[in-house]
């Protein structure tokens, strides 16, 4: 009895580890788990316990078997319940402003603790993605630079170290990423200027929390999205004048209050109006 109570045990506390690598990002989604052997080394339990953890996630859908390939993360915490936001964002225009306002809050506080908490590994992580977006800039591909501006902003949430930022950026704010691209590809279409000025944001963004300055790095994310919000609003019509970092916050809420009254008419524009 008291074996069994302690294998018990012991599978329960291997499942609790495995779900903070999911919950931390240290295992993202389709990321392949370490085989049973190197877990069962890792955690000093037998590779029985490791397998009996495993199954346990795998019925609840956190974690997939492929025969002969391995044990593979799914998309479950990326898709759980921010589903049906992808379609209503591309319905109602009038969303997005809503998506960028949150955006503001949520990335100026992952901004600000991944200047303070990232690992050496994270911030090589940051730099690699932030080369990668140069790279794109330089190549003026402007699909694979939005693509490359998403990806950087998912690595600044993980280096943030919170599980629950981490978690709304892969659950609700896997929307964000559709939206990080949508919006990003747009813009660099809009103007000339428009992908130089989004490069040298992520540059100065990424030079405050290399440099672990968390303050500046809020004020750079926020900067950052100020600058989408005021550029996607003149495109779509949803305000006459976007909020910029130097507003006040009453004049980011009377620029949302005239978005307001527009939302009714914004309701059934067509696909074109997309940022």
């Amino acid at each position: 009895m008291r074996d069994r109570a302690g294998a018990r045990g012991r599978v329960e506390t291997v499942m609790r580890r495995m779900e903070t690598s999911l919950l931390d990002g240290t295992w993202g989604a389709g990321a392949k788990l370490p085989s049973e052997r190197v877990l069962a080394q890792d955690y000093g339990v037998a590779r029985n316990t490791v397998r009996e953890a495993t199954q346990r996630l795998a019925a609840r859908g956190l974690v997939a078997s492929r025969a002969g390939a391995g044990v593979f993360v799914t998309d479950q915490l990326r898709t759980g319940f921010a589903s049906p936001w992808g379609q209503l964002v591309a319905d109602h225009p009038a969303l997005r402003d809503d998506i960028l306002e949150f955006r503001r809050v949520l990335e100026g506080a992952t901004a600000y603790f991944a200047a303070l908490r990232a690992s050496d590994d994270d911030l090589a992580r940051i730099r690699a993605q932030m080369d990668a977006l140069e790279r794109t800039r330089e190549a003026d591909d402007k699909t694979a630079e939005a693509d490359a501006d998403a990806k950087l902003h998912e690595v600044i949430a993980q280096a943030s170290h919170n599980a629950m930022f981490l978690h709304l950026h892969t659950s609700v704010l896997g929307v964000l990423r559709e939206h990080i691209t949508i919006n990003g590809t747009g813009l660099r279409e809009q103007t000339a200027d428009a992908s130089g000025l989004l490069l040298l944001q992520h540059r100065t963004l990424c030079d405050a929390i290399l440099a672990r300055r968390p303050e500046e790095a809020r004020t750079a994310m926020q900067t950052h999205i100020d600058f989408v919000r005021a550029r996607v609003g003149e495109e779509s019509g949803l305000f006459e004048t976007g909020p910029t970092s130097g507003g006040e916050p009453g004049d980011q809420a009377a620029g949302k209050k005239g978005r307001r009254s527009a939302a009714p008419k914004l309701a059934g524009r067509s696909k074109r109006g997309r940022a």
